[in-house]
């Protein structure tokens, strides 16, 4: 709206927290992956639309304009990433879990993915493999080499994998020959001729693992989003169906959906601090300072971080002293949904009517309640898609009551 758009330092402005985008100037090449097999099966689903996914076989949403069918899902199997970290109203996740026939874990330690699988396939961690690490938003590639052998009967997941396409009888097909090793290898001499094509020079495999380390160059000129679409917007048109930034859409318009119209407009949202009574609060839940998403929180950096053994709950001294709570008292949060231990910490750097408590801690309910022992304000938040067109995640849209542990 302010004409910024294509300028240095104007225009979109994204990755200001842990995708660290802002001020990286480096090359971007294209780095090899491995090789993908096609997948006969077209249908999906938003990863934010799995419990819906495990409650209603054959039943319907709408997704980006077009509607599609939840498939009957007997089993499950999941390598990488959390649910029952990243997904939200995790008691509702729980009973739908339960209908899957069989889930299988690619997991290294006994988190809640792992404490709801009916088989767990032990994989190594990163200090228990050889590998090389880059990432689009970082200019070093670093080899990690093995620092201790796999523990237990822990395998890469390559080698899980590989012993599975053994006993299909496709072992060849699926390794091509090649042991975890000459992946690495192969990926990285590919990765190397990309490089080459954009004048970017990266050293021989060899000379990488010998010194451990490079930093991708600076490139002579910064990278401005946008830049060539400014300068010239019939040539370098935007992936748009004018080819230009739409204010308004003419094609989400016509897919009809009412919590999506073709223009912005503002909606209240299912929850928040706007329609909140006097008992409840808006909870706010941020990503951890002292771990990665849930990773190592039983680690001596994320457990140091607790109060008792319970996670912190930042909530204002007037919301606290309306309630009975002093400063690291034991308090319940909850909602409708579930509820959750925590421990108070009293702070007038967040807002009245707001109490903030991190993603991270693994999930702890006992028997069949609805109480998460440890913290995790995922069994507090709303599990409904952001709108018809984007089916995201609305963590933030949320409403919960604390009252000290005497009252629990």
């Amino acid at each position: 709206m302010l004409g910024q758009i294509g300028l240095p330092g104007g225009g979109v402005g994204f990755g200001y927290g842990a995708t660290n985008t802002v001020g990286l100037e480096r090359a971007f090449p294209r780095f090899q992956a491995l090789p993908q097999g096609r997948n006969k099966v077209k249908t999906f689903i938003p990863v934010a639309r799995i419990t819906d996914l495990l409650e209603n076989p054959g039943g319907s949403f709408n997704y980006n304009g077009k509607t599609y069918t939840y498939p009957d899902t007997r089993l499950v199997w999941w390598a990488g990433g959390n649910p029952f970290h990243h997904h939200q109203d995790l008691n509702r996740l729980r009973r739908a879990w339960a209908r899957p026939e069989t889930v299988i874990v690619n997991d290294w330690c006994w988190n809640a993915l792992a404490q709801h699988a009916d088989i767990v396939l032990p994989c190594t961690t990163p200090l228990e493999r050889d590998d090389i690490n880059l990432s689009p938003r970082d200019p070093y590639l670093v080899m990690m080499g093995r620092s201790v052998p796999p523990a237990g009967q822990a395998r890469d997941d390559y080698d899980i994998f590989r012993g599975i396409a053994q006993h299909l009888g496709i072992e060849e097909k699926y390794t091509e020959g090649r042991d975890a090793g000459e992946w690495i290898s192969w990926l990285y001499d590919t990765s190397r001729q990309f490089a080459a094509r954009v004048e970017v020079d990266l050293p021989p495999f060899d000379e990488l693992r010998a010194k451990g380390w490079h930093k991708l160059p600076v490139p002579e000129a910064p990278h401005v989003m946008l830049e060539d679409f400014r300068a010239d917007p019939e040539t370098h048109k935007l992936r748009t169906p004018s080819g230009k930034i739409e204010i308004f859409s003419e094609r989400i318009a016509s897919f009809g959906y009412h919590d999506c119209l073709g223009h912005p407009i503002w909606m209240d949202p299912v929850e928040w601090l706007g329609s909140a009574n006097d008992s409840q609060l808006h909870l706010i839940s941020n990503q951890p300072q002292n771990k990665l998403h849930s990773q190592l929180d039983h680690g001596r950096l994320s457990q140091a971080g607790r109060i008792d053994g319970y996670e912190p709950a930042l909530i204002h001294p007037v919301d606290a002293a309306a309630r009975g709570i002093r400063q690291h008292d034991i308090i319940k949060v909850f909602n409708s949904r579930g509820a959750c231990l925590c421990a108070a910490v009293l702070s007038e750097d967040i807002r009245k009517g707001v109490t903030q408590i991190s993603t991270g801690a693994w999930l702890s309910i006992q028997d069949d309640g609805d109480l998460c022992q440890q913290g995790n304000p995922n069994v507090l938040c709303l599990d409904k898609g952001t709108s018809e067109l984007g089916q995201g995640p609305i963590a933030h849209s949320c409403l919960v009551k604390i009252v000290p542990q005497g009252c629990l």
